[in-house]
C-alpha cells in the first residue's frame, strides 16, 4: 500500500470509528429511554440490563452504519479540501478517484460485512431481545399494565384509563374480559368506574379489587334460534374481589426462549421459504373465495346441454309477475338470502385476505432489506466523498448538518415507503429499495462535479441560455442601426 493510500485510509478509519462509537451510543441512550417502562421496577441485575442492550444493540446498525459512512466521508474529505491536501495532490496528478481508491476497497468491504451482519447477527439479536423482554414483561404483572390498551394478566385482559397513586394502585374506568379453560373468546365482561391492585411482598396473591361495575355473562344457548338473540346475564355490584396467583409469574426464567415468529428473527433462507409457504396460503385463499362465489351463483347446477327458449315473455315488469304471490316471495327471501351470505363471505375473507397480505408484505421487506443495506453503505459513501470534497469543510458543524439532513430525507423515504408497502400501495421491492435508488443519481452527480472542479450548485449553467440570448438580441439590434 502505497504511502498516500495509507494516510487516506487512516484518517477515514480514525473519523468513522469515532463517530460510530458516538452515534451508537446516542442511540443506545435513546433506547434505554424508550424502554424504561420495561425495564424500572423490576428488580433487575445489572447483568440482565446489559444483555437487554445487548441483544438490542444490533437492530440500530442498519440506522448508525449508513450515516456514519455518510457523515465521516464528508468530513474526512471536507477536511482534506479545507487544508488544500487536494490542491496538493492534484498537482502532483492525483485525482479524486485515484484518492478514493483505497476508500472504496474498503466501503466495499463493510458492505459485504454488513450483509452478512444484517443476515445472521441481526436475527439472533431479535430472537434474543424479543425473548428477554417478553420474560423481563412477567416479573411483576403490576407493571405490564398499560393505561389505554388490554394488557394479557394471567386468566384476565384488563384495559384501564388511567392510573394514579404512589405504586399506580389506583386504576379507573377498568374494562376486563375474563377468560374461560372450557370455552376461547370473551363471554365474560367486567366493568368498573374504579379499581385498586392490593398485594404484598410476602405473598403471591394480587388482589384487584373492583368499585361500582356490572358483570356481563354472554349465555350460550342451545337452538340457532336462541342464540341469534345473543342472550346474556347482566349484575350490578358495589365491589368485586378477583384474586391473582402470582407464584407462576415470579418465577420466570429469563433465558427461556419461546418466541419465534417475528420476520425479523429470520434469515434469507427462512425467509424465502416462509414467502413461498405465505404466498401459496395467500393465492390458495383468494382461490377458495372465488369458487366459494361462484358456487353460490348456481351456475354450476345449469345443465350444459340445456337449449335456450324460442321465445321470451314478456319481463319489463320484471320476472316476479310470472309466479304466484307465495312462489314470488320465496324467490325474494332465497335471493336475499344469498346475497346476505355472499356478502358476510366477503367482508370475513377480504379482512382475511388484508391481514395475509399485510404479513405477507412485511416478510418481503424484511428480506428485501438484507441487501439493500450494504448497497445503501456504497450508495451513501459516494454521496458523502464528493460532497465533502465540493463544500470543503471539515469538523462537526457544516457536515453533521447536512449529513443529518441528507440521511433524515434518506431514512423518512424508506419509513414512508415501507409503510405504504405494508399497506399494498406500492411493491415491497420497491419501498426498500426507493430511498437508496433516489441517492443513487444524486451519487453520481455529486461524484462527477468534484471530479471536474465544478461547485455544489451551477448556476453559471442556468444563466448561460439567457446570456447568450441577450448578447444575439443585442447583435440583432445593432445591425438593424447599421
Amino acid at each position: 500500500m502505497k504511502t498516500l493510500d495509507r494516510y487516506i485510509l487512516t484518517s477515514y478509519l480514525k473519523t468513522f470509528f469515532s463517530v460510530f462509537v458516538i452515534l451508537m451510543f446516542i442511540f443506545v441512550l435513546q433506547t434505554i429511554w424508550l424502554y424504561i417502562g420495561e425495564l424500572a421496577g423490576k428488580d433487575l441485575d445489572f447483568v440482565i440490563i446489559l444483555k437487554f442492550l445487548l441483544y438490542f444493540s444490533p437492530k440500530l446498525v442498519p440506522l448508525v452504519l449508513p450515516l456514519t459512512i455518510l457523515l465521516t466521508s464528508i468530513m474526512t474529505f471536507g477536511n482534506f479540501a479545507e487544508n488544500y491536501e487536494f490542491a496538493a495532490m492534484k498537482s502532483a496528478g492525483i485525482s479524486l478517484q485515484r484518492a478514493m481508491r483505497s476508500l472504496t476497497v474498503f466501503i466495499l468491504f463493510v458492505s459485504l460485512t454488513a450483509f452478512f451482519f444484517a443476515n445472521n447477527v441481526i436475527p439472533a439479536a431479535e430472537y434474543k431481545s424479543i425473548n428477554l423482554r417478553k420474560n423481563i414483561a412477567q416479573l411483576k404483572p403490576a407493571m405490564v399494565i398499560s393505561e389505554g390498551v388490554f394488557n394479557d394478566l394471567g386468566e384476565i385482559n384488563i384495559k384501564v384509563d388511567e392510573k394514579s397513586g404512589n405504586n399506580d394502585q389506583y386504576l379507573e374506568n377498568v374494562i376486563i374480559h375474563k377468560k374461560s379453560p372450557r370455552r376461547s373468546g370473551n363471554f365474560t365482561v367486567i366493568k368498573a368506574s374504579e379499581g385498586e391492585l392490593v398485594g404484598s411482598t410476602d405473598s403471591n396473591i394480587l388482589s384487584l379489587i373492583l368499585k361500582d361495575g356490572n358483570y356481563y355473562d354472554e349465555i350460550q344457548a342451545s337452538s340457532p334460534k336462541d342464540r341469534s338473540k345473543k342472550p346474556f346475564a347482566k349484575s350490578y355490584f358495589k365491589e368485586y374481589v378477583i384474586n391473582m396467583d402470582l407464584s407462576g409469574f415470579n418465577e420466570v426464567d429469563l433465558n427461556e426462549e419461546r418466541y419465534s415468529n417475528s420476520h425479523n428473527m429470520l434469515k434469507i433462507s427462512e425467509l424465502t421459504q416462509t414467502i413461498d409457504s405465505f404466498s401459496t396460503a395467500y393465492n390458495s385463499g383468494v382461490e377458495s373465495l372465488s369458487n366459494n362465489l361462484y358456487l353460490r351463483t348456481g351456475l354450476k347446477n345449469i345443465p350444459e346441454k340445456s337449449k335456450p327458449a324460442d321465445s321470451v315473455p314478456d319481463i319489463e315488469k320484471g320476472i316476479l309477475p310470472l309466479y304466484e304471490p307465495y312462489k314470488a316471495s320465496q324467490i325474494i327471501n332465497l335471493a336475499l338470502g344469498n346475497i346476505n351470505g355472499a356478502l358476510t363471505t366477503v367482508e370475513a375473507k377480504a379482512s382475511e385476505l388484508t391481514m395475509a397480505s399485510k404479513r405477507l408484505n412485511k416478510f418481503e421487506i424484511a428480506l428485501h432489506e438484507k441487501y439493500v443495506l450494504g448497497f445503501a453503505c456504497i450508495v451513501l459513501f459516494f454521496v458523502g466523498a464528493p460532497l465533502g470534497a465540493i463544500i470543503r469543510k471539515g469538523g462537526m458543524g457544516l457536515p453533521m448538518v447536512i449529513a443529518i439532513l441528507l440521511f433524515l430525507t434518506y431514512h423518512f423515504i424508506g419509513i414512508f415507503a415501507k409503510n405504504s408497502a405494508e399497506e399494498g400501495t406500492i411493491s415491497p421491492f420497491l419501498a426498500t429499495w426507493l430511498s437508496t435508488l433516489i441517492m443513487l443519481p444524486l451519487g453520481i452527480i455529486l461524484t462527477y462535479r468534484a471530479t471536474t472542479d465544478q461547485g455544489l450548485f451551477g448556476f453559471s449553467a442556468l444563466f448561460e441560455p439567457i446570456k447568450k440570448l441577450l448578447k444575439k438580441a443585442h447583435i440583432m439590434g445593432r445591425n438593424e442601426k447599421v
